[in-house]
């Protein structure tokens, strides 16, 4: 057979065939990650939370609350692959395969290194894959928001493409890149001398403070509710490890409070713009005449009744 039987130039064939590898290598890199994750986890010793313990900074987080955001973060992904196969609309098909497209199945493989790296302890190599991650995750947010906003008329999308991606981003952004990063650059401390906790508060500090704050206005600009309930999570992990040193637990407790406020303020003055911009006044006889000149023309002058003005002679 010389030649298929279908035009492999046509825009068409082409989605098609990348929504279909899309099928197959999406489902098998979330695979591999929870297999990869979950062999490091529980069978290899020192696992990933042994190295964490091995390794405290002044913003490790509470293993526990880490590990149920990942788990979250896969179930998200499960209903991703669902609707990788089920999909019917052209625009969730696009989003699906030129917005997002392979850099999840990337990112889910950079993720497996990332475990591998992290129980043998070669933190440069850690931090390079989670910087990796961070690019092909935060590429693929742009990609949609710009291209494939979220919309009322696609609830799936937003439910199943968005807010998997979204989710997913933050935890290597706001947390493993710079713990990662931490330990490759000696600011961690010694578990057996648990005193030295309080050593690079201010690095800390200045971490904690500058993902918080790009998530604020996220929050308020986007009105982001996976941001919010994300950051929200990352602190509440952060200042639930102790001891902490004082700059670090008071700015995440701080920002604890504020995510959900700012989000509840920017969707409370949403609604009250909008209602405000459904008022309108009547207008006045003489704006509308200046708008409207050649009906104030049509009218043409008033008659003036004399007598009811100079009075009866």
């Amino acid at each position: 057979m010389d030649s298929l039987p279908v035009d492999m130039s046509s825009p068409a064939v082409r989605e098609y065939l990348s929504l279909i590898r899309l099928q197959v290598l999406t489902p098998l890199s979330l695979l591999i990650n929870i297999a990869t994750v979950l062999v490091c986890t529980v069978i290899v010793k020192p696992s990933i939370v042994g190295i964490m313990e091995l390794h405290p900074t002044s913003i490790s987080p509470h293993p526990g609350w880490v590990a149920i955001y990942a788990t979250i973060v896969y179930v998200f992904q499960v209903g991703y692959c669902l609707l990788l196969v089920f999909a019917r609309k052209v625009e969730t098909k696009k989003a699906l395969v030129k917005a997002v497209g392979l850099s999840l199945v990337f990112a889910n493989w950079a993720m497996a290194f990332w475990a591998i790296a992290w129980v043998l302890e070669w933190f440069l190599v850690s931090t390079i894959l989670l910087g990796i991650m961070i690019v092909l995750l935060v590429y693929s947010n742009v990609a949609l928001l710009v291209y494939h906003a979220p919309t009322y008329s696609r609830p799936f999308d937003m439910a199943l493409i968005h807010a998997p991606l979204r989710f997913f981003m933050i935890l290597p952004l706001s947390l493993m890149f710079p713990y990662s990063l931490f330990i490759t650059l000696g600011l961690s401390y010694s578990p057996d001398h648990p005193e030295e906790y309080d050593r690079h508060p201010w690095s800390g500090f200045a971490v904690v403070l500058a993902v918080n704050l790009l998530g604020l206005a996220v929050i308020l600009i986007r009105r982001d509710v996976i941001w919010a309930i994300a950051a929200t999570w990352i602190c509440v992990s952060i200042w639930s490890a102790q001891p902490k040193p004082a700059p670090v637990f008071i700015t995440v407790v701080l920002f604890t409070v504020l995510h959900p406020i700012a989000l509840l303020s920017a969707l409370v003055y949403d609604q009250l713009s909008r209602r405000q911009g459904g008022i309108a006044l009547p207008p006045d006889d003489t704006d509308h005449d200046e708008m409207h000149p050649e009906r104030a023309e049509r009218r043409g002058a008033r008659e003036i009744d004399a007598e009811a003005v100079w009075g009866s002679t």
